[in-house]
């Protein structure tokens, strides 16, 4: 029983679920922590951009529903409704697999600026109930309650209460975590959807995540899962219990935050603003491509979007990057880092184009192509990659 986690609230309510020991109380405790805990709230819409397609159209409601681009043109599920998950559908899958899984799904492309409109109304509220928000996507952010509690388990109610204010006033669905750090509120927003509270209580991050695939952590994706089980190691109980000595052997320097990870250790702050790292184009092809020029007017395409999303923003980039995939998925990414920050398009593209010759080999078919800057920051000059002689290119 001591690592049970059930749902205690009532039937037809937000689920908001407690560890079963004898010392977790039953009712808010009217004494003041004596060590301060910080309250983190993670906020997830639920099948966001389907929701939101219902709302549009309540025709829709109840039926399989995915988001995404045509299936003849190689697009992908963005999202999906519950009743089209339920056939297996999940984001990122391939359209023609997702309907091959669901054949009588509703397929509707995305409609972006719509879903922002309501990403803003969500916004609003969560700013209005909370000065430190964190939006990490347009259905995501995270909350810092910890100066506006008096008691820990106050901020369940406050999570509760912004949740219900979404529903009722957006008609929106959203699936809440409470916890002491951003890594287990988001673990545990995930726990109980659609429409769950979650709450892990100061002291038991380790408990609760304990039983749960590796995968539930951010950052263990398929292939270090599957190295992990090589192990031994399928939960995250066993990460935690692995000897350090092993990690470090088979995973280097990223042991020690995997380690720290499986414990339900995050010193991360909320913080209110981002400082943009990167801008990015890519484009997915309807039929494979391997001419080499229209691969380069690609190129020259993908490198004048990212150039004038910089010029957009007044920034420059330090580093350039080139993005190759194949039609076997297999993935290959290289990047250059240059000496001063540039934000010319010809420039980018030069960059772009000696990374693309080191990453492709001549020939060979390319499902997608994509055009990546980081570094980002005001410009300071331009580096001419270059040398011009007699007005001509040398």
């Amino acid at each position: 029983m001591a690592g049970a986690w059930l749902p205690v609230n009532g039937v037809g309510e937000p689920l908001l679920w407690r560890r079963l020991v004898p010392e977790y109380p039953t009712q808010v405790s009217d004494q003041v922590m004596t060590e301060r805990h910080r309250a983190i709230v993670h906020l997830d819409l639920d099948a966001f951009f389907a929701a939101v397609e219902v709302l549009e159209n309540p025709d829709l409601a109840g039926r399989p529903l995915i988001i995404g681009g045509h299936p003849k043109e190689r697009g992908v599920v963005a999202t999906a409704s519950y009743p089209a998950r339920a056939f297996g559908v999940h984001s990122a899958m391939p359209m023609s697999r997702a309907l091959a899984l669901c054949p009588d799904a509703i397929v509707l492309p995305a409609r972006h600026s719509l879903y922002r409109d309501y990403s803003r109304q969500v916004m609003a509220v969560l700013h209005e109930a909370c000065p430190t928000v964190e939006q990490v996507s347009i259905d995501e952010a995270y909350l810092d309650l910890s100066d506006q509690i008096v008691h820990w388990e106050s901020s369940i109610e406050s999570a509760r209460q912004i949740q219900h204010r979404i529903h009722q006033e957006i008609r929106l669905s959203a699936s809440l975590g409470v916890a002491t750090n951003k890594l287990v509120a988001k673990v545990a927003s995930d726990q109980n959807k659609p429409f769950g509270l979650t709450a892990v209580k100061p002291g038991d991050e380790a408990a609760f995540l304990d039983p749960l695939p590796v995968q539930a952590l951010h950052g263990i994706g398929p292939v270090t899962a599957r190295k992990l089980a090589e192990l031994g190691v399928t939960t995250v109980g066993d990460l935690a219990r692995i000897p350090q000595a092993i990690l470090q052997e088979h995973f280097g320097h990223y042991a020690t935050a995997m380690a720290r990870m499986s414990r339900g250790i995050d010193e991360r702050p909320v913080v209110t603003e981002h400082e943009r790292k990167s801008i990015s184009q890519e484009t997915t092809f309807s039929r494979d491509v391997s001419d080499p020029e229209s691969l380069r007017r690609h190129l020259w395409g993908l490198s004048q979007g990212v150039g004038r999303h910089l010029r957009g923003q007044g920034l420059a980039a330090k580093t350039v990057a080139v993005k190759v995939r194949y039609p076997d998925f297999s993935t290959l990414t290289r990047q250059m880092r240059l000496a001063m920050p540039i934000d010319d398009d010809r420039e980018i593209y030069r960059t772009a184009l000696v990374l693309f010759r080191r990453a492709w080999k001549q020939g060979r078919p390319v499902r997608l192509l994509g055009v990546a800057v980081r570094g980002l920051s005001s410009p300071a000059g331009q580096l001419w990659l270059w040398e011009k002689r007699g007005g001509k290119s040398a």
